[in-house]
């Protein structure tokens, strides 16, 4: 096929993706197949060959993203039923005081929507929002605001949450250099959008605590809560191991023994299951649960992420046959002309697809699917993956409105109007997107 067919059948892929998802409310994994089926065919694969290219897809992104989500998620599950979660929130608070509680509610956000997933540390930490915004007479927004901004910040920047992890995934970026980015752009970005945008939305829109408050249970009833530094030492251990693998892999020679051990545990496989097992004890067994109870916990946490785990997959699956049909080298020979750097076209192409659809996962997936053909056609360093990874979260975290289920969660949470909503959740998602941005290119143009 020509160039310009090729662009058209990425394009045209992308539309019939959209309409699938906003029209006809087609579960997205499904539509992503199906997307991918029509992509094959048109792009000139073997009828008899698309079955075998789908396979492969989907065989080379799960291998990989079914473990690190799995695994990760049930750290987090042990992390909120061991009361972990609110022994942070409570610290924090403690430390910083309460005229500094922005800058705790935003670290909150961070450490813990790191292995918690998004709608479940909000559901937790928002009776903390309402407690001081009800003593203090603030705006709701002052509190809530900071809070949702370093959620955002680990949501989609911070391994090992799905949407990183799956853009790593289909990319081939190695999680070290993605958690490195995501930090360092993340911080700036949770501080800029919700300790400093908090305080000024709250001044012009005032929000009261909600009639109805929103509360939530767990497994900590007549147990001994968890230390503070246990709760973190957990949660930090797979980042820290990980971060090592990647600075080894760079200091170290290779052929070492140092650096192939170092390259064992600091697998995220390896990483995540030492502070899993760890997690099972110290938050488990030792706080008064039962062999029972620990295996329930973990069972439970897996009911939410099986659709993600599919999706994601679906996702490799959509990137595998553009790569089949030639797409990889339309979009090398695209982007060459338009001279866009491939970390704005990345965010550029996150935006439009979040916009569109809303599901910041889906807009991750899509893009990294897009991306992966142009990346297997170039050459790019390890760090650069790492920061491609995150450009696109952060393109996918822009402009949520009224099509995200996040903009309705914040909205019902925090008693707000749509135009409040518009006004405080999406400006303050936008902000977060763009100033995470602006830090990847600063360093990459500097660094890279």
């Amino acid at each position: 096929m020509s160039t310009t067919a090729l662009l058209l059948l990425t394009a045209g892929s992308i539309g019939v993706l959209l309409l699938l998802v906003i029209t006809l409310r087609m579960q997205a994994f499904i539509a992503l197949l199906v997307v991918s089926f029509i992509a094959a065919i048109v792009g000139g694969v073997p009828p008899s060959a698309v079955a075998d290219a789908i396979t492969e897809g989907m065989g080379k992104t799960l291998g990989y993203i079914a473990v690190v989500i799995g695994v990760g998620t049930m750290l987090g599950e042990m992390i909120q039923a061991s009361g972990g979660a609110g022994k942070i929130a409570s610290t924090l608070i403690k430390v910083f005081g309460e005229r500094k509680a922005q800058w705790a509610l935003a670290l909150i956000g961070i450490i813990v929507a790191t292995p918690v997933f998004f709608e479940v540390g909000l559901i937790i930490f928002i009776p903390l929002v309402y407690n001081l915004a009800r003593r203090t007479g603030k705006s709701l927004l002052y509190y809530g605001i900071p809070l949702v901004a370093g959620m955002a910040v680990a949501h989609a920047c911070i391994p090992p949450t799905p949407g990183p992890v799956a853009v790593s995934s289909i990319i081939g970026a190695d999680l070290g250099w993605v958690i490195f980015f995501g930090i360092l752009a993340g911080v700036p970005a949770a501080a800029i959008g919700g300790v400093f945008f908090g305080n000024r939305i709250a001044e012009r829109i005032h929000v009261a605590v909600p009639e109805t408050l929103q509360h939530t249970t767990d497994d900590t009833e007549g147990r001994k809560a968890p230390g503070f530094a246990m709760v973190v030492s957990l949660i930090a251990l797979p980042l820290v191991l990980i971060l090592m693998n990647t600075a080894g892999q760079i200091l170290l020679p290779e052929g070492s023994d140092l650096r192939d051990w170092i390259s064992f545990v600091g697998h995220p496989f390896a990483a995540l299951t030492a502070a899993l097992l760890l997690a099972f004890y110290f938050l488990g067994i030792r706080l008064g649960f039962s062999a029972d109870e620990v295996q329930r916990i973990a069972t439970r946490s897996m009911e939410p992420v099986g659709m993600i785990i599919l999706l994601t997959g679906a996702g490799g699956v959509f990137g595998y046959i553009l790569v089949e049909t030639g797409v990889g080298e339309a979009l090398t020979e695209m982007m060459a002309a338009t001279q866009l750097p491939i970390l704005l076209f990345g965010f550029l192409i996150a935006v439009v697809i979040r916009v569109a659809q809303g599901s910041a996962t889906v807009a991750m997936v899509t893009s990294a699917g897009l991306l992966a053909p142009i990346i297997q056609n170039g050459s790019f360093s390890e760090p650069m993956l790492g920061a491609i990874t995150i450009a696109v979260a952060c393109g996918a975290t822009v402009l949520s409105h009224v099509n995200d289920s996040g903009f309705w969660l914040v909205n019902q949470l925090m008693g707000m109007t749509e135009a409040q909503t518009l006004r405080s959740w999406t400006v303050m998602a936008t902000i977060v997107g763009v100033v995470g941005l602006a830090v990847v290119l600063l360093v990459a143009g500097v660094w890279l």
